[in-house]
């Protein structure tokens, strides 16, 4: 399979730009490797956050992952402006032949421009600064809703010609990274089967309540496998998963806080399953062939619900595999739990206002605990 080559004529350094969160930057390996196989000779680059790299760092269809220092937007207008012009100045530089709009914002439209690539591939625009439009040379059309996020990437893409047949999202670890997980697992004294569990998010809006997952992770450790609860380093993360071990009438691994992205990677490859919430581990957990069972409120499991390696390469897949608008679904070897509410996926921060969900608090444990058994059988 290859590209309508004749479009993009002399094209031998592509630029990726996903200016999103964790989990996002992920999920745009299969669009990445679309390119790398479409264009064998090129150097494919990409552009992300500083904080979200990991996702893409020691994979081998990139040759660089560029950095956008995010500490550059809160400087002082005078700061700003200076940080901003010496980041596109250095990214023209590079003399990308091909830039590939993976955010939609405003921001990725105009540093693709700037870059002075020939060639500057997004989506039709939907809304953004007058003539938005006109920073790009060639645009796709949007795909239909309930589409998911893989496959949303890779439309930008296939629109062109440029697609692959390999839809697998890879994370990939160094061997120290693995070594230190399993330094710090047998500090804990754990040699058996264990499930890693990821309990709470940035977004607390997304967390189900602390006694419902205490009271899973206690009929887990009943069933012989041992918890090892991981979380974010920030403060709010700390406590939400502290309050949630508090609770618990059996003793966890606790490493929360304790671990880096890559870590995460490596502790979930090696697990009997992944549980937790609508989180950037969740998909981590995913890449790393974990199966998941995750739980979801607000969001829609159609965009973001955990991908399958396996039953990606084993079937096409188009729109979404989970195609159901809420509810519980599968897609693979992975598991969403979710109410069926006629308001989900409402896509707020919680309900009326609160930071709180009542589709996660009105969840009751005895319901997610007869499917996260399955997954323990």
């Amino acid at each position: 399979m290859r590209a309508r080559l004749n479009l993009f004529e002399g094209t031998e350094r592509i630029l990726v730009i996903k200016l999103r969160h964790i989990g996002d930057v992920l999920l745009t390996v299969p669009a990445i490797r679309a390119l790398k196989e479409n264009f064998p000779r090129a150097t494919v680059s990409a552009l992300v956050n500083s904080g979200t790299e990991e996702m893409l760092t020691l994979n081998p269809l990139l040759d660089e992952v560029i950095c956008f220092k995010r500490e550059i937007k809160r400087l002082p207008l005078k700061g700003r402006i200076s940080g901003e012009v010496g980041f596109v100045s250095d990214l023209r530089k590079k003399k990308f032949d091909m830039t590939v709009d993976l955010t939609g914002g405003d921001r990725p439209a105009l540093i693709g421009f700037l870059t002075g690539a020939k060639y500057r591939l997004g989506y039709e625009p939907k809304g953004g600064f007058a003539g938005k439009r006109l920073f790009y040379t060639h645009l796709a059309h949007p795909l239909k809703d309930r589409t998911h996020t893989v496959l949303r990437d890779l439309g930008v893409l296939r629109g062109f010609g440029i697609d692959t047949r390999d839809l697998s999202v890879k994370i990939y670890s160094h061997p120290e990274d693995d070594a230190y997980v399993q330094r710090m697992l047998e500090a804990e004294g754990l040699k058996g089967p264990y499930v890693h569990a990821h309990p709470a998010s940035r977004w607390l809006f997304k967390c189900w309540t602390d006694e419902s997952m205490a009271f899973v992770f206690d009929k887990l450790q009943a069933e012989g496998l041992r918890v090892v609860i991981t979380s974010g380093p920030e403060e709010k993360e700390m406590k939400k998963t502290a309050s949630i071990i508090s609770r618990m009438r059996s003793k966890p691994v606790d490493l929360s806080g304790k671990l880096r992205l890559k870590h995460l990677a490596a502790l979930s490859g090696k697990a009997a399953f992944f549980f937790g919430v609508d989180s950037a581990p969740m998909h981590i957990a995913a890449a790393s062939g974990a199966k998941v069972v995750s739980i979801f409120g607000p969001s829609g499991a159609f965009d973001w619900g955990p991908w399958d390696n396996r039953a990606a390469g084993s079937r096409k897949v188009s729109g979404s595999p989970y195609p159901l608008k809420n509810g519980v679904q599968t897609f693979g070897s992975n598991v969403v739990i979710q109410m069926d509410w006629d308001c989900i996926p409402c896509g707020k921060d919680g309900c009326k206002g609160s930071k709180k969900s009542d589709c996660l608090d009105k969840l009751e444990p005895e319901f997610v605990w007869e499917i996260v058994k399955r997954a323990v059988a």
